[in-house]
């Protein structure tokens, strides 16, 4: 079988290659992995259900639970990738966390541009039915060069957001990536792309760690890898919503 890499750096090689060769008793499944997955999204969708209706009730809050959500995400997210048999533990405290970021965020450009995150929630669905649709039929297929550009693509974006965010720490204008000109449009949907891309590679990491007859907890750890891309992907669709919306 050949090698392949997620662009998803918590869906990685080395993580496959970590876990290869010490099951006992259950292995990773397919549909055991769909399940936990849809545990995990009900998760989410219940904590950021819970913000949003404290926010349309008129209590404040959404910009804390936003901060609040996504700094708990990013510490679980890197204690999961390092600890991969914590992951039936740690993903689902990732996805109420990641859930109570994204009810604040959505909240809050809601009240900006109104009808905005139901086209995202639309759109991101959308996306990753499409995206899996095309996987399956072998439409698209995860070969190693189509991993090696998306992987690459996924890197040079890494790098631009950490450039970006100590560009912004010095009070730098990044108006071409954050402003609503036709460049930062572009950037936006070219971002969305990859993010989407990055979903085939999910896919195929985890049927190829299915086949391999991985621990059962990597259901946990397939589920988390899936959920970091979906949240990924609607950020980026609910922010080029934003910018087109700013324009009208």
């Amino acid at each position: 079988m050949n090698t392949r890499q997620s662009g998803n750096p918590v869906l990685s090689e080395k993580i496959f290659n970590r876990v290869a060769g010490y099951t006992e008793g259950n292995v990773m499944t397919i549909g055991g992995t769909v399940n936990k997955t849809f545990l995990l999204f009900l998760l989410l969708i219940l904590a950021a259900v819970y913000v949003w209706n404290r926010t349309l009730t008129g209590m404040p809050g959404a910009g804390g639970y936003m901060t609040a959500g996504f700094i708990g995400g990013f510490v679980l997210a890197i204690i999961t990738a390092f600890k991969v048999e914590w992951s039936p533990y740690t993903a689902p405290l990732y996805a109420v966390f990641e859930g109570l970021a994204l009810g604040g965020l959505s909240a809050l450009l809601e009240a900006a541009y109104h009808g905005l995150v139901l086209r995202a929630v639309a759109l991101t669905f959308g996306v990753f039915f499409t995206m899996l649709f095309l996987y399956r039929t072998g439409i698209i297929k995860a070969t190693q060069r189509f991993t090696m550009g998306v992987v690459a693509a996924t890197g040079g974006i890494a790098l631009v957001y950490l450039v970006s965010w100590i560009a912004g720490m010095f009070g730098a204008n990044l108006n071409f990536l954050f402003g609503n000109s036709s460049l930062a449009i572009g950037i936006s949907l070219f971002i969305v792309i990859i993010a989407a891309l990055n979903l085939v590679l999910d896919f195929a990491f985890i049927e190829r760690s299915s086949e391999a007859g991985l621990p059962k907890y990597m259901e946990w750890y397939g589920a988390f890898g899936l959920m970091v891309t979906l949240v990924w992907l609607y950020i980026e669709i609910l922010r080029l919503l934003a910018m087109l919306s700013s324009r009208e």
